[in-house]
């Protein structure tokens, strides 16, 4: 029994070490989403949603069955492969000096821009920004008014996805962060607002 115990633990130890690999690391969809819709909602001053309830832990796993001699070799060989997965598996960073001040200008410009996006003169783009849709119904004297707006908000926009990334060192992840939050603009606009479906057709919400 002692050798069948040892040699259950060697095998333990040679399986886990051996798929102790390079982890790719793979953009954070869940995390993007999560830091998209926070910054989404400040900007545009919809309170925060309820966190979802915390499952329940369920009973702690039992040791028994384990000999003294395996669990060691467990622990150790877990240690050796969940540590390197969640040094390759990080969170998305959403915050910096230069990720605030640029919700904070982001915020500030909103005021402005929700009567010309209740009205439809603007509306949210599929590819992340904000775009001219329609200034029939708005004066001449404001039209450049609404340009003007319309290319600071979207200077914002585009500096903001950059840093994101920038903060997570991967200038690679900027246009999935931007995707994710194109979709999330249009999840969290107020009922009314227009925005752009996948084929670039104009609907209100």
């Amino acid at each position: 029994m002692r050798d069948l115990s040892r040699m259950f633990a060697i095998l333990v130890v040679v399986l886990v070490a051996s798929a102790c690999v390079t982890i790719h690391i793979y953009f954070p969809a869940a995390a993007a989403e999560e830091a998209a819709r926070t910054i989404v909602r400040d900007v545009l001053e919809a309170p925060d949603a309820k966190p979802p309830n915390e499952p329940d832990a369920g009973p702690e796993p039992t040791s028994r069955g384990i000999t003294p001699l395996i669990m060691p070799a467990v622990a150790w060989g877990l240690d050796r492969l969940v540590a390197p997965a969640s040094a390759q598996t990080p969170d998305l960073r959403a915050e910096s000096p230069a990720i605030n001040r640029l919700r904070a200008s982001m915020r500030s410009r909103s005021a402005e821009l929700v009567p010309y996006l209740r009205s439809g003169a603007i509306g949210f783009a599929r590819d992340g920004f904000v775009e001219v849709r329609d200034l029939s119904d708005v004066p001449l004297r404001e039209r450049s008014r609404v340009q003007r707006l319309v290319n600071e908000e979207n200077a914002d926009r585009r500096a903001l996805y950059q840093e994101i990334a920038r903060a997570n060192d991967r200038p690679d992840w900027e246009d999935q962060i931007r995707e994710t939050f194109a979709r999330v603009w249009v999840e969290e606009a107020p009922s009314g607002y227009w925005y752009q479906d996948g084929n670039g057709n104009w609907r209100q919400k």
